[in-house]
């Protein structure tokens, strides 16, 4: 019986030991990916002050869409030059401030017309100028124009 209760023991022991030499491993590999992340975040997002113009930029148009809005009006807002404004958010975004405007505009636009809004007052109520500017991306971004594409969804909407 004192034998049993021995070679339990030591199992327990070096079952505990390879448990321990488990979890330090582990904990080696897990300081290891976070140093790894972190020093990616920080090659690419080097600068925090960058990051958050870009951020406040996008937050700013995401929010204020329907008014009108200039890089000059961004730059002002967030104290840095136009010219550095559009690199950085090309840089982090992708494409333009521009670009990101009139993307939301169109989203936005969508949603009313779905709703049932008419054409033209959804043009203003998003902020574009133009009704034939505003049908022009539209179309070229969805495939329908405006009227159509309201046609579809309410016919869509009447059938459910």
């Amino acid at each position: 019986m004192i034998a049993l209760i021995c070679v339990l023991t030591s199992l327990c022991f070096v079952s505990l030991q390879v448990w321990h030499l488990y979890l330090a491993n582990n904990l080696l590999n897990m300081t290891y990916y976070l140093q790894q992340i972190t020093r990616i975040k920080n090659d690419c997002y080097a600068n925090q002050r960058q990051l958050d113009t870009v951020i406040g930029t996008r937050h700013h148009m995401h929010t204020h869409f329907e008014q009108a809005i200039s890089l000059d009006q961004l730059s002002h807002l967030r104290f840095t030059s136009k010219f550095h404004l559009l690199r950085l958010y090309k840089q982090y975004y992708g494409r333009t401030p521009m670009q990101y405007l009139i993307e939301r505009r169109l989203q936005v636009a969508k949603e009313f017309l779905t709703k049932g809004y008419g054409v033209t007052q959804t043009c203003f109520d998003v902020g574009f100028e133009s009704p034939a500017s505003f049908a022009t991306l539209f179309k070229s971004k969805f495939g329908l124009t405006p009227l159509a594409f309201r046609k579809s969804a309410i016919s869509t909407k009447c059938k459910r």
